[in-house]
């Protein structure tokens, strides 16, 4: 069998010039939410699949990487269903590890619990531009906090590392999964029929709203509620007043306390925000995952035509293993997008401290090699970045390659000259 080259389709293999970005970017992204208060933690990247398929996932559910048993609890011969053949998965997202992580460990953690978590995920998902079937998603997450606080601090963390690298023209889009279900009962639909609602509804960027009264009407909706709930979405202005106006006109069917919380954060997020973008309050946001219970955000920029980041609130997920409910929101960050983003616009990591190349002659002795260490060592101390390789035929080739990757200072080391 012959070996391949190339990586497994959906993954990818890292070149230096990404490598540096991601690395940096990383590094960014820790050092920006530490001051924020949150703290590292790290889960497994496989978990046990009653957990990856407990049905909060939404699709994600349907693109598990799943794991066979292994030795002699793998039995091929006699098994018959699927939990006869496996008994985990590789980790789709990082909200259910840490859902059974605090579980686990709740006692032994502070409380609010502000988790910040870096990672690999998997999903078996078509592969396409900004999407591979391995990926690292960076998220952060506050555990008992109830109130809007969390959301606040959510965002005013996830924007201001957006903003150290250099990205304007972003947008925060929010809602509320309460908002979501009271326009939809003030206009007539069952909460049965919710789900099936906001799926139509999730698709009004891409179908518009012509389109998505065609979708409702032809799954069987009265022609009357549908049309009510789209003049209701036009109607709606995105920002606080449009929020106010909502609050009027639902009535009961929307808790005032949902409506609140949303004017608080939006006005919150304007007062406070370290860099330039704008919060909008968008009726229309629905993001997938049936684990969402109330605020939901995300961000798009205007340079590439999707969202970068998303997140929101999951009070009931915790619960699931725990039988009590515990306050819970996050925010990730769609790394992979933000790294493509920088890589596609010529993006230069800063330099930290100045570049030295040693460019040994052939056949350097002993002695002139161990000066040169000794030099090398010195620039390291001084904060240098020093790299020590074999002269080429072509020095001229050589030295003009080792400037295009930042060495201004370049040391042609011979034997004659190293006494």
């Amino acid at each position: 069998m012959a070996l391949k080259k190339k990586p497994v389709t959906g993954m990818k293999d890292m070149m230096p010039a990404e490598m540096e970005i991601r690395d940096y970017v990383i590094h960014l992204i820790k050092e920006t939410y530490k001051t924020f208060g949150f703290q590292s933690m790290e889960t497994p990247c496989v978990e046990h699949i009653e957990n990856l398929c407990s049905r909060q996932g939404g699709d994600n559910e349907k693109l598990i990487f799943k794991i066979l048993k292994r030795g002699e609890k793998l039995k091929l011969d006699t098994a018959k269903e699927e939990q006869d053949l496996v008994d985990g998965g590789l980790r789709y997202d990082l909200t259910v590890p840490l859902a059974r992580y605090y579980a686990n460990h709740s006692n032994e953690l502070p409380a609010p619990f502000k988790a910040m978590q870096i990672g690999n995920v998997w999903r078996a998902d078509r592969p396409q531009k900004g999407r591979f079937r391995q990926f690292v998603q960076c998220d952060i997450d506050i555990l008992g906090e109830p109130g809007c606080l969390a959301e606040i601090e959510l965002i005013l963390a996830t924007t201001a590392m957006l903003g150290k690298l250099d990205f304007q023209n972003f947008t925060v889009n929010i809602n509320d999964r309460n908002i979501l279900k009271g326009m939809a009962a003030y206009c007539g639909f069952e909460e049965k029929d919710y789900d099936e609602v906001f799926i139509s509804l999730d698709k009004m960027d891409k179908i518009g709203a012509e389109g998505v009264a065609a979708e409702l009407t032809g799954l069987g909706y009265e022609k009357e509620s549908v049309d009510a709930y789209l003049k209701l979405f036009s109607e709606i202005r995105p920002d606080v007043s449009g929020i106010r106006n909502l609050k009027e006109k639902l009535g009961e069917h929307l808790s005032v306390s949902a409506a609140d919380s949303m004017e608080m954060i939006i006005s919150s997020v304007e007062a406070a925000k370290e860099c330039d973008f704008q919060i909008k309050f968008d009726p229309t946001l629905v993001r997938g995952q049936s684990y969402y219970t109330g605020t939901i955000f995300e961000i798009t920029m205007d340079d590439f035509g999707g969202s970068v980041a998303g997140g929101g609130r999951y009070d009931k997920m915790i619960g699931k293993f725990t039988g009590q409910d515990t306050p819970a929101c996050g925010f990730s960050i769609g790394f992979e997008r933000i790294v493509m983003l920088l890589l596609e616009n010529g993006y230069k990591v800063p330099e930290k401290g100045e570049k030295k190349a040693y460019l040994l002659e052939k056949n350097m002795p002993r002695e002139g090699i161990l000066k040169v260490l000794e030099a090398a060592r010195a620039d390291r101390e001084a904060g240098k970045q020093v790299l020590i390789v074999n002269m080429k035929k072509n020095k001229k080739f050589q030295k003009e390659q080792l400037r295009a990757e930042g060495y201004e200072e370049i040391t042609d080391c011979f034997a004659d000259r190293m006494a």
